[in-house]
């Protein structure tokens, strides 16, 4: 990491947010209400561009530590890379119109700036376990654990079982029917997994979806945020999130030796293609010649995870 290229970023993102605020409050002032240059729309589009534009500076230029939203969870290799070039994001996803406008203020702030890389892309394979990972398999320790200060799952939620096509989408069936939240059942699922393929579900809840949290409906959350590593049609193997009852998933049958189990949590954890990047991508040529799927709704978007 250079760390030179990281301050500067920092550094950068508190010029940009300052200048941001102060075009802002120009626009929105009186004496610009007296120009006759633009109109009040024209004024208020160029508000919402500087907002959405630098929306984010402030965070980058005061960061708060990452924190991974499951203890001892890899960070994904985004993630990574906005470490290192924090300003990262907002550089590749504003547009021409935004990217001028940050060189031009840099330019005239008198810095020396290269742009950062481009992000990179989701990893279409899991990354390698790291050193302190590969221990943990050897150890037999399950790598779920609880956030600070609250009750670890049971004993019968540190399991990764093997499920076929047909239980997958049950489970997605009951989460869609008793509304818990995460997972959505539907022709597009049951479509694109390999039908007669082998799949996985873990208990993992992330910190913000623990059991006992509140569901924000005058609850707390009764269900097991559950990561499945599910098999797509063409092979690749994706991440999926979905919501089971610990009742569901304790009577699902567990058959694989615990080694075995624990390689295959790291392997899902570390897992960054996901159902919506896969389905985001296979979109273009989603129809009955290639995968089979021919959907009512031609609208009908893959499951978000």
């Amino acid at each position: 990491m250079n760390r030179r290229e990281t301050r500067l970023d920092r550094d950068i993102a508190a010029m940009l947010a300052a200048k941001a605020f102060t075009e802002i409050r120009y626009l929105a002032g009186d004496a610009r209400r007296s120009s006759q240059d633009t109109s009040a729309e024209e004024d208020l589009e160029r508000i919402r561009f500087l907002a959405d534009l630098c929306h984010n500076l402030p965070g980058i230029a005061q960061p708060r530590p990452w924190r991974p939203s499951r203890r001892g969870a890899p960070g994904g290799s985004r993630e990574q890379a906005m470490a290192e070039r924090p300003i990262g994001w907002t550089w590749h996803t504003t547009g021409p119109e935004g990217r001028a406008w940050m060189l031009r203020h840099i330019e005239q702030d008198g810095r020396h700036w290269t742009p950062p890389p481009p992000l990179p892309a989701h990893r279409t394979d899991p990354s390698p376990m790291a050193l302190w990972q590969q221990i943990t398999v050897l150890l037999g320790r399950w790598p779920v654990r609880a956030p600070a200060g609250r009750q670890p799952l049971p004993a019968e939620a540190h399991v990764l079982k093997a499920l076929d096509t047909d239980a997958v989408c049950a489970l997605y069936a009951e989460a869609g029917r008793l509304r818990l939240g995460l997972g959505k059942s539907g022709p597009w699922l049951r479509a694109h997994l390999e039908p007669h393929g082998i799949h996985y579900l873990v208990p993992d809840p992330a910190n913000y979806y623990w059991p006992g949290s509140s569901d924000g409906k005058g609850g707390t959350i009764r269900w097991w945020q559950c990561t499945a590593l599910l098999r797509m049609y063409d092979g690749e193997q994706v991440s999926a999130m979905v919501a089971v009852l610990p009742a569901t998933f304790a009577a699902l049958r567990s058959t694989l030796p615990r080694r075995e189990q624990l390689r295959l949590v790291h392997r899902a954890r570390a897992t960054e293609r996901d159902t919506y990047l896969w389905g985001r991508d296979h979109k273009a040529n989603c129809g009955p010649q290639l995968c089979g799927y021919l959907p009512e709704d031609t609208t009908e978007p893959p499951p978000e995870n």
